[in-house]
This record gives structure tokens, C-alpha cells and sequence, in this order.
């Protein structure tokens, strides 16, 4: 009896959260604020699960701008994740990026690389999945040397993430919030921008898996912050591997 009035709770709990952030996300948005922009991210990626430690991926997107009308960026990914022991996990990515500069006197696609070092942590409470992540990031221009020293495009990123699983029902709600802190110029280290995520993703026997998502991002430490709306669309499909299936 206790266990199911902790558990209406903490769906309770949950559910004010999500208004909560939902209501507040809609407040910033229409706070004082720069420019303002809708972007879509579509991505289409292959996962394969060696054994219980080790997973890898790789994963094509498209980024659009300008109210989803033009070309922001396109990349390819290649990630592996290492689970280290029960609920902590290693990852990696590498990225390689073609990105469309717009703007300005000199205009065309760039090529950018970029690297990322993770550190996560999931567990799970009654009907939650509450997840926490650090990332390191490093994102460099190919063929172009920095004038700003080795510390130029460098981010620091905290995240958290819950999801929340809804008994005989596919389409799990996800929410995250995640912090930028970036390194650049000694005068101008520090957060940098913030990331609100609302998302469900649904599982296709044999097929795969879809994601959908709307994420909500703006600057920090500036006069007149930037937001940007984001819609996203995602498939997965996973490959395991049966060899090793059998030999265990």
C-alpha cells in the first residue's frame, strides 16, 4: 500500500514538473530575447551491440535553419559506448561536419571536426529512468589555425534526463535539460547556453526504432539571447550480435 501511494506520488510529482518546465520554457521563449528561429534535426543511424560492454553507431543528420528553409549543417557520426559496470557507461563520438556558413562576405560550406568524451550515469526509481551525463567536446574547423589558443570551441555540457514509463503504453514521455559551459577567451569562459528537451521515441518489432522530439535552446551571458525551436525526427535500427549470443 505504501508503494503504490510513493509511486501516485512521484507520477504526480513528475507530471507538475513537466507543466512546470513546459510553462516556463513557453515564458523564456517570449522573454527579451535576440533573433528567433525554428530549426529541424533529422537523423537516420545504425547501432550494433557487440556484447554486454560494448556498443557502437553510426549515424547521418541533417540540420535545417532559417524557419526550416535552409541547410544550417550535415555530418556523420561514429560513436562507442563502453558500460563500465552496473548503471555507469564510457562513450565516445567522432564527427565530421559540413556546415553551411550564410553569412557574411565569404559564404559556402565549411568542413569542422568534432570529438566528444561522455561520462553517464542511468538508474531506475519505480516508473522513472533518471539519467545524468558530462560531456567534453572539442569542435575544430579543418585547414583553418586557431588564433585563439588551444582553448577555442571547447564545451563542458551537464545534463539530466528522465523518462517516465506508462504501463501498456509505447510512447513513454522524455524530458532533459542540459547546460552549456564553453571555453574560449579568459573574459569570456562560462555558461554559455541551455537546452529543454520533450520527446518520446516508440519501438517497431524487426523494423526499428522512431524518436520524436521539440527542443527549446538559448544563449546565456548576452544582452539580447538568441532562442531557437527545434523539431526532430529520428530512426535506429539495431543489429546484435548473435555469434556472441551463442558462444556465451
Amino acid at each position: 500500500m505504501k508503494n503504490q501511494i510513493k509511486g501516485i506520488r512521484l507520477r504526480r510529482c513528475f507530471l507538475l514538473n513537466v507543466i512546470w518546465v513546459a510553462m516556463l520554457s513557453g515564458c523564456l521563449s517570449f522573454a527579451q530575447s535576440g533573433d528567433s528561429d525554428w530549426g529541424s534535426w533529422n537523423t537516420i543511424g545504425l547501432e550494433y551491440k557487440l556484447d554486454k560492454k560494448w556498443t557502437f553507431s553510426l549515424e547521418e543528420q541533417l540540420r535545417l535553419k532559417e524557419d526550416i528553409s535552409v541547410i544550417d549543417e550535415y555530418f556523420t557520426q561514429l560513436n562507442a559506448e563502453y558500460k563500465l559496470f552496473k548503471d555507469f557507461k564510457l562513450a565516445g563520438g567522432l564527427r565530421y561536419i559540413r556546415q553551411n556558413d550564410n553569412q557574411g562576405n565569404i559564404q559556402g560550406y565549411e568542413n569542422h571536426f568534432r570529438f566528444n568524451i561522455d561520462v553517464s550515469y542511468k538508474h531506475e526509481l519505480d516508473n522513472f529512468k533518471l539519467g545524468y551525463r558530462l560531456r567534453y567536446q572539442n569542435k575544430n574547423e579543418l585547414g583553418v589555425s586557431s588564433e585563439e589558443g588551444d582553448y577555442a570551441n571547447q564545451n563542458v555540457r551537464l545534463k539530466a534526463s528522465v523518462e517516465y514509463n506508462i504501463n501498456n503504453w509505447k510512447l513513454d514521455p522524455k524530458f532533459s535539460a542540459e547546460l552549456f559551459n564553453h571555453f574560449e577567451k579568459e573574459d569570456e569562459n562560462g555558461f554559455s547556453k541551455y537546452r529543454l528537451t520533450f520527446g518520446t521515441d516508440y519501438k517497431i518489432k524487426n523494423f526499428g526504432e522512431i524518436g520524436v522530439f521539440y527542443r527549446f535552446e538559448k544563449e546565456l551571458n548576452v544582452d539580447l539571447p538568441d532562442v531557437t525551436n527545434i523539431v526532430g525526427l529520428k530512426y535506429m535500427y539495431t543489429i546484435k550480435n548473435k555469434s556472441k549470443k551463442k558462444k556465451d
